[in-house]
């Protein structure tokens, strides 16, 4: 079985349970786990490969868990620039629905390409939207290529515009198909077990856009398969305006009634999530995805992260789609969430409202948590090794090397020096391995152009 060895990391973030920060700190990888963490001296000092990370900060792998990998091939489209959630969703419509099997592969691969490159090893993906015979077998496919640890969530949504939904009439499916096809990609992709590279998450899109019954019996799906939930819930004040219109209740209280709280179920934005919600979420464990840059993008507003995260809500991040992101930037996901946090008002406000160390556990442990894994977000023997390195030497980090940790939270990070994900070095040098990352983005950027025409 190969081995690798890190070994000479200037620091070694573990996010293990004893937060251990290492000088000099090293990795011992055997296959796909870490056998080995410590100082370089206490470690093997040979192995298949052997990477000198001196100059560099390691932390564990970062995770995204929201995303929507199409929407990168409709960044910054003049007509959905200046709108909120609604608006927005109208004007890009009629333009996904343009989408082709080899868009939703290729945008796969340039999402998951920038998503590596900026720390992240884990990523869900939420495609709700199959037209014109796309699948979402086309993204596994191609995040398999590219070697990025996938969520891949079937998204649906089977409630039109004529029928008091928000997605026009070609962009829904029927329901009973719905289901008959994500147990079809349970079955034919799901990986249940410790260092699975890919797992199915049952997700219908939102309350606005499919209805009680399929939330429901999406919930007894994934259930009767050990699988994860996903949804967008309480993003902004349209979004609770609709559920207490439709359903006469709260986001969380529309959730609760239909089985959508527990460990296995993680919700998007919840930016307007009351104080009752939070506690519900706290109770069951419902885990929430923070997407800070989509989150303002939009104006939707902040959400209240501080008060989720003292009562005891599992907190991630999320880049959210790079079309009300317009990135995919992990690292600068965590710089938003720290800063945003700061001037979000509540009970602790200010720069005590968050901390470097505290969102990079968001992003790494906070991450696994609510992917419902055991297996990443920190490194410590028997996990999975998925491991990044970043360069000190980079101008962003000139003058901050008295905290190497902060900086990686304070400071502009542009792009990582390495990323292993599953013992596989998929970024080396900051190049990506398993692909032509030039001929990947001419390919993107000929399929936008059809998209946007």
């Amino acid at each position: 079985m190969k081995t690798l060895l890190l070994r000479h990391a200037r620091v070694l973030v573990t996010m293990d349970d004893a937060r251990r920060e290492i000088a000099d700190g090293a990795v011992f990888v055997r296959g796909n786990a870490i056998e080995a963490v410590g100082p370089t001296d206490a470690l093997p000092t040979s192995a298949d490969e052997v990477i000198d990370a001196h100059d560099q900060i390691v932390i564990p792998g970062l995770v995204n868990t929201h995303h929507h990998f199409y929407q990168t091939l409709t960044r910054a489209l003049p007509a959905a620039q200046d709108a909120e959630l609604f608006g927005w969703l109208r004007a890009l419509y009629p333009v996904w629905a343009r989408l082709t099997p080899e868009m939703v592969h290729v945008s796969t691969q340039l999402a998951a390409a920038e998503l590596l490159l900026s720390g992240c090893t884990t990523s869900s993906d939420h495609l709700y939207l199959f037209p014109n015979g796309c699948r979402l077998d086309d993204s596994l496919d191609a995040a398999a290529e590219i070697g990025l640890r996938f969520h891949a969530a079937r998204g649906a949504m089977s409630v039109s515009a004529s029928a008091g939904g928000l997605p026009p009439d070609e962009l829904v499916e029927d329901e009973a198909a719905i289901l008959a096809d994500t147990e079809r990609l349970i079955q034919r992709w799901h990986q249940p077990g410790r260092f699975a590279m890919q797992r199915i998450v049952v997700a219908p899109c939102s309350p606005f856009s499919v209805s009680r019954e399929l939330m429901r019996d999406a919930a007894l799906l994934a259930r009767r398969h050990g699988c994860s939930l996903h949804t967008h819930l309480a993003e902004n004040d349209n979004d609770i305006a609709y559920t207490r219109e439709k359903f006469g209740c709260t986001p969380a209280e529309y959730a609760e009634s239909l089985g959508w709280l527990g460990r296995d179920v993680w919700c998007a934005h919840c930016v307007k999530l009351d104080d009752a919600g939070i506690r519900l979420f706290a109770a069951t464990g419902t885990g929430v995805a923070h997407c800070p840059g989509s989150n303002m993008r939009l104006a939707s507003g902040i959400a209240p992260i501080r008060a989720m995260r003292d009562a005891g809500v599992p907190v991630a991040l999320g880049v959210d789609g790079s079309a009300s992101n317009d990135s995919s930037h992990l690292l600068g996901e965590m710089r938003l969430a720290l800063l945003l946090q700061r001037v979000a008002g509540g009970a602790l406000k200010g720069p005590a409202a968050m901390g470097a160390r505290e969102v990079l556990e968001i992003a790494t442990r906070g991450g696994a948590a609510v992917l419902n894994r055991d297996d990443i977000g920190c490194i410590a023997p028997g996990m999975a090794a998925d491991i990044v390195t970043v360069a000190l030497d980079e101008i962003g980090f000139a003058g901050a090397l008295h905290d190497p940790v902060a900086a990686l939270a304070f400071c502009h990070v542009p792009s990582i020096r390495h990323s292993i994900v599953n013992g596989r070095v998929v970024v080396r040098h900051g190049q990506i391995t398993t692909l032509d990352l030039p001929r990947l983005i001419e390919r993107q950027n000929r399929l936008a152009a059809q998209l946007a025409a």
